[in-house]
Formats: structure tokens, C-alpha cells, sequence
């Protein structure tokens, strides 16, 4: 699905915007998160994010893609692309979580929050380990974004944060 919509010919630090969803999935398996959220980082662009626009398909398809990666993949793709990182990263891991497709403040349940929480976390190292101007410019935000988070974090990812953000 992800080639049949181009993600193999999307520029994107560290190659393609296929191979950087592939990273994202591969890392979360090393963390030995659970079947649905390595889906989610395997596609966790789809709808775009607050920091790659981009998108491979518009809202109006999230019942295609929820029948083709399970309602709980997609609930978690969307979670992601729907997050007003501005809006959202200062309060967490407690503050609201803002949508910014449509406009409302919410506080998505625990085990949610974790999950957004890990797939962030993938999403960002993968990039800090591609690009040095992009670590160099935002790895200090990212491990204090990370350490606020440090609840919501597997001890592996969370090694992980430590040791590409420190490095």
C-alpha cells in the first residue's frame, strides 16, 4: 500500500519516506511493542504529521485504511497525524492533547498516551540518527521531551532516547 501511494519516491532524511517508515517499524519491534502499534509506525504518515505535511491520503479514507491495518493501527496513525505538536508537547506527559485537524483538546487514555509516546519517540530518533543537523539543532528539546515522557516509556525505548540524544 505504502509504494502503491509513493512513499518510495518521497524525499525524506535518510532516504525515502518508505525506508524512514520502515526504520520506525523495524525500532518499535526491537522494542517488542505490540502488533498494532509496529503497524502504526510503519504508516504512522499517512494522513501527514504536524512536522512532514505530506500526506499519502487524505481523512476522508480512514475507514479504507482501518479495514486494511485493524481500527486499533489506524486509531493510532491518526493520533499521531491529528497532533499539534506547539500545542501538545510543552503539557506532556499530563497536559491536554490538541487535534489539529479539528481543533479539539482532549486527554487520550493511558495506555494511548503511551502508545503516542513510543511512536514519537521512534519516529524522532530515527531521524536524530539520519541527520546530525537535525540532532545538533534538536536533540536537547527532544531528550527533555523525552524525560517528561520517561513514564510513558519502555525502559528500551527509552534507552534508545538516551543513547542517540546524549550521543
Amino acid at each position: 500500500m505504502l509504494r502503491h501511494l509513493g512513499a518510495e519516491s518521497i524525499p525524506h532524511p535518510g532516504g525515502t519516506l518508505y525506508a524512514h517508515l520502515d526504520r520506525v517499524h523495524l525500532r518499535l519491534a526491537r522494542w517488542q511493542a505490540r502488533p498494532a502499534l509496529q503497524l502504526a509506525g510503519f504508516c504512522h504518515a499517512l494522513y501527514g504529521t504536524d512536522g512532514f505535511p505530506k500526506a499519502l491520503l487524505p481523512l476522508d479514507r480512514r475507514g479504507a485504511i482501518a479495514a486494511a491495518i485493524g481500527a486499533e493501527a489506524e486509531a493510532l496513525v491518526y493520533l499521531y497525524a491529528s497532533c499539534d505538536r506547539g500545542a501538545t508537547y510543552p503539557g506532556l506527559p499530563e497536559g491536554p492533547f490538541h487535534d489539529r485537524f479539528t481543533g479539539v483538546v482532549r486527554m487520550p487514555p493511558a495506555g494511548r498516551l503511551r502508545d503516542f509516546a513510543e511512536l514519537t519517540a521512534a519516529n524522532e530518533l530515527d531521524l536524530a540518527e539520519r541527520d546530525e543537523e537535525f540532532r545538533a539543532r534538536y536533540g536537547r528539546e527532544l531528550l527533555a521531551l523525552f524525560s517528561r515522557m520517561r513514564p510513558l516509556l519502555g525502559d528500551a525505548a527509552w534507552g534508545d532516547c538516551r543513547a542517540v540524544l546524549r550521543g
